[in-house]
């Protein structure tokens, strides 16, 4: 008989990264049942869940919380992950960058928990998440302690999977720093069949950014190092809350074309030079999409493209610049090196090293790894059927 597996993801909000993650993970377990603690993705868009029925906690009963505040409800979440009844099932597969790997689970059941990230706000990015919610006197005391009770939650929920998987080395690193525990680098899934090169096509002279405009992003690094570069043209793709800074800070050379559906950022990422990413992101799937289209990428040396982007003076073949720093002078220094070493660089390298984070790899990847971790719990892997 073969075991029953639950899936357990923090909420369902919107489409974004960890998303594609269950959808991808759904196609290896067709069969396994979905929880969360709330779901408010329309009708509409349930296309990536097979219009699967969701288990939901008690916060998806409250009248008060709603897509726009639900994050105002952090306090709870820890409660209501551990509500969760997930006793009937044998594995249970945690997909986490908050709570969800914290739900409660008995000796005999397997608990996979695959960590994007430790919660950023609660440790090492709490001062910046503190000023940018503008809380002082009281809010800020009351803030702190609550963050402190999530942080002692935190390590204790981390303890609780059996086997952990971090989404790249720099978040096995902070795994390991801040939960004191070993996790296996397990790449996302990047749809390198949609994102596809145009090799019969040159390349076109312009420089591609985009991202959600926020400012983790720090397109504003981008947007200051073009302005510096008045001959080089920049085009910026995303919208968001730093849009109207952006527009004050662009100089001629430099394009805001606000939010592009997917077949025109396609075709910009095709086209263009190379991709210009400075954020520091825990694995980073933008820069590999653009990679897919055979482009090279100027970006951040830390992080996740530590793993995904192959720099230029290394042992492989390059598909892209990494600069040391989140600087306007790192940055432009960046570019001016790509330009000098551009030829370099080739649209079909930069596309076989996507694929090695292709959604098939992480299908197939995912069956070994829970095969495995189901025979070393001693269930026996032969009644595992998967996909």
């Amino acid at each position: 008989m073969a075991p029953k597996i639950a899936l357990v993801h923090e909420w369902f909000v919107t489409y974004a990264g960890s998303e594609r993650v269950i959808e991808q993970i759904l196609q290896v377990f067709p069969d396994a049942d979905l929880f969360a603690l709330f779901d408010f993705i329309p009708p509409k868009e349930r296309g990536f869940l097979s219009n699967r029925k969701i288990g939901t906690s008690f916060l998806q009963k409250s009248p008060f919380i709603s897509p726009q505040n639900y994050r105002n409800f952090l306090p709870l979440m820890p409660l209501a992950v551990e509500q969760l009844d997930l006793s009937g099932y044998d594995i249970v597969i945690s997909n986490s960058h908050a709570v969800s790997k914290g739900v409660i689970t008995s000796p005999d059941q397997l608990h996979i928990g695959y960590i994007h990230t430790p919660m950023r706000y609660a440790w090492d990015m709490q001062n910046d998440y503190l000023q940018k919610s503008g809380f002082g006197g009281l809010k800020s005391f009351v803030a702190r302690l609550l963050l402190h009770y999530i942080r002692l939650w935190d390590v204790a929920a981390a303890s609780r999977p059996d086997l952990l998987l971090a989404n790249s080395g720099f978040i096995r690193r902070r795994v390991q720093k801040i939960y004191r525990r070993e996790a296996r680098v397990f790449y996302p899934p990047v749809d390198t069949e949609t994102f596809t090169p145009d090799f019969a096509n040159p390349k076109q002279d312009f420089y591609l950014a985009a991202s959600r405009l926020v400012p983790y992003k720090r397109m504003e690094l981008i947007v200051e190092a073009f302005t510096a570069l008045p001959e080089k043209k920049l085009l910026v793709v995303g919208e968001g809350s730093e849009m109207e800074r952006l527009r004050a800070l662009a100089t001629p050379n430099i394009t805001l074309l606000g939010y592009q559906p997917l077949p025109a950022l396609r075709d910009l990422m095709r086209r263009a030079r190379a991709f210009v990413f400075a954020a520091k992101e825990d694995f980073g799937i933008m820069p590999l999409e653009a990679q897919a289209c055979g482009t090279p990428v100027i970006a951040l040396g830390q992080g996740g493209a530590l793993d995904t982007i192959r720099p230029l003076g290394g042992d492989a073949p390059a598909t892209g610049i990494l600069f040391p720093e989140q600087t306007v002078f790192s940055l432009r220094a960046a570019i001016l090196q790509f330009e000098a070493h551009q030829t370099a660089f080739s649209p079909q390298v930069c596309r076989e090293n996507a694929e090695r984070f292709s959604n098939r790899r992480f299908q197939q990847e995912l069956r070994h790894i829970v095969a495995e971790a189901w025979e070393n719990f001693g269930q026996g892997q032969s009644s595992l059927r998967v996909g």
